[in-house]
């Protein structure tokens, strides 16, 4: 999937953008001109949602009371048109080819957008709950059966937990639809995450210097069924008020050389492998349904040194992904092919020749 036009009016400091971007885009710019809210962009217009943190008031541009971006997509000869309008009071408004969507799924279905910025390390650092949504975002393009697999099972976890804050609340009903959906959801999971880790190792050995391993913990005792979990947290989860055991607790257990990378390896040694495991995840989107992914690569030449960053250049290539880099200088990043440059000042993005 690549952009082949792509529009974007009132986010942050950008108040008009048209851009034709070509398979690698290098946009150039001082710092707070606007470079980071354009690839901003083009992450909402694929997940529905900043990659950045903020209300999604900040998003909007000041002054504004909306804000829109949308793309002309291309894919093997397919064209799609997609586009979301956020606003400071209503829900989003989603678009595909003229139609109205109710989920973002739609969006991230046709526009599979990665970043690897500044904070990318967080994938290490944070908590389960960042690793356990870049699980989901792979399953949900590799393996058909995901979404709605995922939507039963947060619907029977509501409706467990509201049972649970009720005095003799009825918990049977709901466990059986937990346990019936959570055993899909690991199971997808459990497969795909062991692929994941075989491909992340490959790439690893270009990006890293030590070898990564990566296991999946899908959220229960790995000697005790599901059923058999819920029952004996029953009266712990009446207590609290919330389900402690299930798929919505599981995690990616990540290491460098047998140790943990989460709080013992380095700032920077933390974003190499969080990138490694993007570009990772890239490589088997490509190699599982033949579908390239838009790399958004923020700020890196401030974020690693020379070689760090050619090593990470190196992986990429092979990927045929659309990639949009964003520096304070314009440079050579020798990409594959030739490269379309823009240069952003004050909010205003042109092309260069």
């Amino acid at each position: 999937m690549s952009v082949k036009e792509f529009r974007a009016e009132n986010v942050r400091c950008l108040e008009q953008v048209r851009l034709e971007p070509a398979r690698n885009n290098l946009i150039f710019g001082e710092n707070a001109s606007g470079k980071t809210s354009l690839l901003e962009a083009l992450f909402i217009l694929g997940r529905g949602r900043s990659f950045r943190r903020g209300a999604r008031n900040t998003v909007i541009r000041d002054q504004s009371d909306s804000m829109t971006v949308a793309a002309t997509l291309q894919q093997r000869g397919i064209e799609k048109r997609i586009g979301i309008g956020l606003s400071r009071t209503d829900s989003p408004q989603i678009r595909v080819d003229g139609r109205d969507e109710s989920s973002a799924a739609s969006l991230a279905e046709w526009m599979p957008v990665q970043v690897i910025d500044p904070d990318v390390h967080n994938l290490i650092a944070e908590g389960p709950s960042v690793r356990r949504r870049f699980l989901d975002w792979g399953l949900f393009h590799v393996e058909p059966l995901f979404l709605d697999t995922w939507r039963r099972y947060q619907r029977a976890m509501k409706q467990r937990n509201a049972a649970l804050r009720l005095p003799g609340g009825d918990l049977q009903s709901w466990d059986e639809q937990l346990v019936a959906e959570g055993e899909k959801l690991d199971l997808m999971r459990a497969s795909y995450s062991g692929t994941l880790a075989a491909v992340l190792q490959k790439v690893a050995a270009t990006l890293l210097d030590g070898l990564p391993a990566m296991t999946y913990r899908r959220g229960w005792p790995e000697d005790k069924t599901l059923a058999t979990a819920l029952a004996e947290a029953g009266e712990r989860d009446r207590r609290h008020g919330f389900s402690h055991v299930g798929p919505h607790r599981a995690d990616l257990a990540i290491s460098v050389e047998e140790r943990s990378a989460k709080g013992r390896v380095s700032r920077g040694q933390q974003k190499l492998l969080a990138a490694a495991l993007v570009i990772a995840q890239a490589v088997h989107l490509k190699n599982a349904v033949s579908v390239d992914t838009i790399l958004l690569l923020d700020d890196l030449p401030a974020e690693l040194d020379a070689t760090s960053l050619d090593r990470l250049l190196a992986v990429i290539r092979p990927l045929e992904a659309q990639v949009f880099m964003t520096s304070l200088e314009r440079r050579d990043f020798n990409l594959n092919g030739p490269t379309q440059v823009f240069h952003v000042e004050q909010g205003k993005v042109r092309s260069v020749l």
